[in-house]
């Protein structure tokens, strides 16, 4: 999403190393393009390792794009925290995010595409756009969002197991919009919190609170 600030920790590049040693081996050996989902609950650093995981695999010599589900949402940031204030039902996957469009997105680069065309939001314009991303030489697709573990076709589902609780300072750190103070959005984190609940038991490896990568049982 264009005008977000990343704020990439030394823990979100220790979590990176460990799941690129996780991961690399499987990416080498499938012969295919390679799809990983980093999941959990708002500033719980899914963009931020996404990030940094997408660096450590091209150092590894493993090209990768990462798509952020926050450009698949189907009105911009402005618009959609409107409309979450006026109508209770406008929240959830099947609602205000088109995974339709992102599954289509992974469908099309597990099937070799060269090029996606993908949607962009601008954050501070409160726009909607799209671009065509080149795929050129890409062994490895990471989606990151709060719900990408409902995606198909995924090679490896990665959960981030921090409550928004636990993710409070970071939030603060990061403050997108002001939202860190803002007592709505603490209540939309809480039914979001009931909405993943349950995604943790879909990953192949969980990153712990204590920023441990750890393979699911």
């Amino acid at each position: 999403m264009r005008g977000d600030v990343l704020v990439i920790e030394s823990y979100h590049r220790r979590v990176a190393d460990g799941l690129a040693r996780e991961l690399m081996p499987a990416i080498r050996a499938s012969g295919r393009r390679f799809v990983v989902t980093v999941a959990g609950e708002s500033g719980c650093g899914k963009s931020e390792t996404a990030a940094a995981l997408s660096q450590r695999l091209a150092e590894k010599g493993i090209p990768s794009i990462v798509l952020g589900q926050d450009d698949y949402f189907a009105l911009p940031p402005r618009c959609n925290d409107s409309r979450r204030r006026t109508d209770p039902e406008w929240l959830g996957p099947h609602v205000e995010v088109r995974l339709d469009i992102l599954q289509a997105n992974v469908d099309a680069a597990l099937a070799g595409a060269d090029s996606i065309e993908k949607p962009v939001v601008d954050y501070d314009a409160n726009t909607l756009s799209t671009e065509q991303l080149s795929l050129a030489g890409i062994m490895a697709v990471v989606a990151e969002g709060t719900y990408v573990s409902l995606l198909r076709h995924v090679d490896c589902r990665i959960f981030i197991a921090r409550s928004r609780l636990e993710t409070l300072g970071h939030r603060r750190k990061r403050n997108r919009g002001g939202e860190a103070l803002d007592p709505f959005v603490e209540s939309v984190l809480a039914v979001e919190h009931k909405i993943i609940a349950g995604h943790r038991q879909l990953a192949d490896i969980v990153v712990t609170s204590d920023f441990e990568v750890v393979r699911a049982d």
